[in-house]
């Protein structure tokens, strides 16, 4: 698997933030060298009430429980944590792998974020 640069996983969670959700996971895809999951807004019985998304191996799908959930970067890479680890052979990511996937990409929005933040209020 990768190691992503912190720059291109900003992009990602921009890409999801601006409801661009399909494209960002094409983009990861390619990175990956994997099929492309799809990603629909539906529930799967016996998770309606217990998840927000979740993952669905054997259809190689996203479900994402609300529109909101749809453009959720956490939860969105999370489930696609589970996509890359069946692709990969080895579906065995814990939900805490999964959460550590998310927040790597969250954390690197945010240092970049705050970056260009910094450099705006130097050039004011």
């Amino acid at each position: 698997m990768p190691d992503l640069d912190d720059v291109t996983k900003a992009k990602i969670v921009a890409l999801i933030l601006d409801k661009k959700t399909e494209q960002a996971l094409e983009y990861l895809s390619k990175l990956y060298n994997v099929d492309t999951p799809q990603i629909v807004v539906g529930t799967i019985k016996k998770k309606r009430r217990t998840v927000y998304a979740v993952y669905v191996v054997q259809e190689k799908k996203i479900y994402a429980s609300t529109s909101e959930i749809f453009y959720n970067p956490f939860v969105i890479l999370h489930e696609y944590y589970h996509h890359i680890r069946s692709k990969l052979g080895t579906h065995r990511g814990s939900e805490k792998h999964a959460n550590m996937y998310a927040q790597q990409f969250i954390d690197s929005y945010m240092s970049i974020v705050e970056k260009l933040n910094r450099n705006k209020s130097v050039v004011e």
